[in-house]
């Protein structure tokens, strides 16, 4: 859709963006791949208003997602990914970010009062719905990049890894692929645990993971690793809370064991990586106190939980960044 004005486009590409998370809210990809329908039969096939189904089936097709012929509409290739059905979907991740729209609808009013009136959670067990979009989300960001990180890591010397708040297994998995002398111990919700333990049967690996159930902000950690992960979980946190959650990780690794940080981490001026500077808003309208951090910031919390040594390891635009330190 165009108004003629390239800013204005910019700015009016939220309408596209809503026809496709409505569309993936209702899985009419899936629905459209197993069987092609006419607006009037997927409607009523799933209990939806005739017209305007077909008034987003059209945008749909407009954007290149699905073909219509005869009145009939059919998932195109450029829409395959969108489906279920497809072996590297990306549907998880559109179900995700519908999730968050509603938070970043209150952003004005964050603005005003500091912070989001109507946080929605992110994660957690009492909603089994939004805890499966967000799991399988991750997995679907993290697929790639987490054998892309375990592939620049030199991970030999280490004998067991503790991966916290390991969702379903992905980095487990990346760093047990790359290292098949590592075990692993995936610590995580019950609920989440069930995902990994398919994921992880089907990499071959479960014998070499050991799945911890627990919460890591209530319950201390399974001790015995000299490795330790925390992979995208300190931009949910206030700098209190992370340095409350890093001392019971200090804890729990053994002597001189190392942990890795992955995150964004931010330059000084906090406008580097620029995806952190907009995951920063996603964390001021989606958590009371998240945020991304700068080195610094995340040095400080590690030296005031008992870590030395804090380092820099890897740097880039995509939630890559690698902060080490270690155990004294």
């Amino acid at each position: 859709m165009s108004f003629g004005n390239p800013l204005i486009d910019e700015v009016a590409a939220f309408m596209q963006a809503r026809v496709m998370l409505s569309a993936a809210d209702l899985d009419l990809f899936t629905e459209l791949e197993r069987k092609p329908r006419t607006a009037p039969e997927l409607a009523s096939d799933l209990g939806l208003d005739k017209r305007a189904t077909a008034r987003l089936l059209d945008c749909l097709v407009v954007t290149g997602m699905l073909v219509k012929n005869d009145g009939c509409y059919s998932l195109k290739e450029r829409g395959a990914p969108l489906s279920s059905l497809h072996e590297e979907s990306v549907l998880p991740m559109l179900q995700h970010m519908s999730c968050m729209w509603d938070n970043w609808s209150q952003l004005t009013e964050t603005l005003r009062r500091g912070a989001n009136p109507a946080v929605v959670p992110v994660l957690g067990e009492k909603d089994a719905d939004v805890m499966n979009a967000f799991i399988g989300a991750m997995h679907v960001v993290g697929r790639q990049l987490s054998r892309e990180i375990a592939g620049r890591l030199d991970l030999s010397p280490y004998r067991t890894l503790l991966d916290i708040g390991g969702g379903s297994g992905t980095y487990t998995i990346a760093f047990l692929e790359k290292n098949p002398t590592m075990r692993a111990v995936l610590f995580d919700f019950p609920g989440v645990l069930a995902l990994a333990q398919k994921r992880l049967k089907e990499s071959g690996i479960e014998d070499r993971v050991t799945l911890a159930p627990g919460d890591f902000y209530r319950d201390e950690l399974p001790g015995g690793c000299d490795l330790a992960l925390l992979s995208a979980i300190i931009h949910q946190n206030s700098m209190h809370e992370n340095t409350a959650l890093l001392r019971t990780i200090h804890r729990a690794l053994t002597p001189g064991g190392h942990l890795l940080i992955r995150d964004h981490i931010m330059d000084n001026e906090r406008t580097h990586p620029p995806a952190g500077a907009f995951f920063a808003i996603n964390m001021l309208v989606a958590t009371p106190g998240g945020d991304t951090y700068t080195f610094a910031e995340v040095k400080d919390m590690l030296e005031n939980a008992g870590f030395t040594g804090a380092r820099l390891i890897n740097t880039g635009g995509h939630m890559d960044c690698i902060v080490q330190a270690q155990k004294a």
